[in-house]
């Protein structure tokens, strides 16, 4: 019977190179001169620090257009409160991997409600989906992939 697990993973390998790049195009910008601006990876997530909460606010736009270059979606990025120290401005930026529990339980009732002739079924922190025809299966991917649940998913391990 074909199946195929439907997961949400980084790769956090990656998101250090966007880091990197992002460290660049700082360097680069003509705004940030003369300013105390860095990013700092610390697997899985980075910190932001500058002078500003406004130049926080750009640094991570930055990061997010960097992360977009490199095919990571944005909306795997969980980005804290900032936090203020002194003259300095921090925010961290974690990125979320594995479905959790109740976005989970949002996509197998997304599916069974579709009335679809598969089953769903969770998994730990990713969700299996069988079903007798590979067109059912891919019906799902696309119902998914349509599906706004502010979390980038994968489809893996499909099989015949």
């Amino acid at each position: 019977m074909p199946s195929f697990d439907i997961v949400s993973e980084i790769n956090l390998e990656e998101v250090r190179n966007a880091t990197e790049n992002s460290t660049r195009e700082l360097s680069t910008r003509f705004d940030f001169r003369g300013v105390e601006a860095s990013f700092e990876w610390k697997s899985p997530a980075v910190a932001v620090k500058a002078e500003g909460d406004f130049q926080v606010k750009q640094m991570v736009d930055i990061l997010r257009n960097q992360l977009v270059k490199r095919q990571i979606d944005p909306r795997a990025m969980q980005i804290s409160d900032p936090e203020f120290s002194g003259k300095n401005c921090t925010q961290r930026v974690t990125f979320q991997e594995g479905i959790e529990k109740d976005v989970a339980k949002k996509v197998v009732k997304l599916i069974k409600d579709s009335k679809i002739k598969v089953q769903a079924a969770i998994q730990g922190e990713q969700v299996r989906v069988t079903g007798k025809k590979r067109d059912d299966l891919q019906a799902v991917m696309q119902l998914v992939r349509e599906a706004e649940l502010d979390q980038p998913f994968q489809f893996n391990n499909f099989r015949d």
